[in-house]
């Protein structure tokens, strides 16, 4: 397991961090909101430990920043306000847990692996097409085996397409479902990204064009007359 402490006092983060891993949970610490938002977009964590007064984006901030990004990582707040109110409006934002200072460093090993049970249940299914394998809930993705490292946008869109079962999605879908509501319906950012998606993928393309209609996984054994430009000439 692997969890972020979100925790602006050094010597208790640290406390933290070193008591987990002698219960084997792996910690990263952020002292600060942008340090935590930052983890947050270029490592994947099981768990979020969030400190509600921390320095920038405040702890109830990044437990909203994690309920929107849909990615079900559970959270639990952790703070020395022991008030109800403040309890029910953490839980209101979204924590799945709520531990008061001073703790006991076994009782919060306790209660990450209570959440992380909890998760195991709830996680969406791994899905296997055509030689792709990808994990929604740990945004990894493999080729034949060969992990695949992709952008927060090209997984989004991937997901789409694999989602579809190899049926064709149009790219008005594709910017409805893998962008937020204020994309530009007349952008070509859904072209760009399939661009370089294919590229990351690699050889032979997976993702076929149909013209005027959109993309597709192709499940042929031949996958992929289209390079990572295919779909202009299509």
């Amino acid at each position: 397991m692997r969890v972020l402490i979100v925790e602006d006092e050094p010597y208790l983060a640290e406390a933290i961090r070193d008591g987990l891993r002698l219960e084997a949970i792996a910690a990263d610490i952020a002292g600060d909101g942008h340090t935590a938002l930052e983890l947050l977009g270029v490592n994947t964590y099981d768990i979020a430990v969030l400190d509600r007064d921390v320095p920038g984006p405040s702890g109830d901030e990044i437990a909203a920043h994690i309920v929107a990004s849909g990615s079900g990582m559970p959270i639990l707040m952790l703070t020395a306000a022991d008030r109800l109110d403040d309890k029910a409006s953490g839980f209101g934002l979204g924590a799945d847990d709520y531990l008061t200072k001073p703790f006991a460093l076994r009782e919060l090993a306790l209660r990450l692996r209570a959440l992380d049970r909890r998760r195991a249940h709830n996680r969406p299914p791994v899905r296997e097409i055509a030689g792709l394998r990808l994990d929604p809930f740990r945004r990894e993705v493999y080729r034949h085996g060969r992990y695949v490292a992709l952008t927060r946008k090209q997984f989004a869109v991937l997901e789409v397409l694999v989602a579809a079962e190899g049926g064709v999605v149009s790219a008005e879908e594709v910017l409805e479902r893998a962008w937020d509501e204020n994309a530009d319906p007349f952008t070509n950012a859904v072209r760009i990204t399939v661009s370089a998606l294919r590229k990351r993928l690699g050889e032979p393309w997976i993702i076929a064009t149909v013209p005027g209609t959109g993309y597709r996984i192709d499940t042929g054994p031949g996958a992929g007359p289209e390079g990572p430009e295919g779909e202009e000439r299509g």
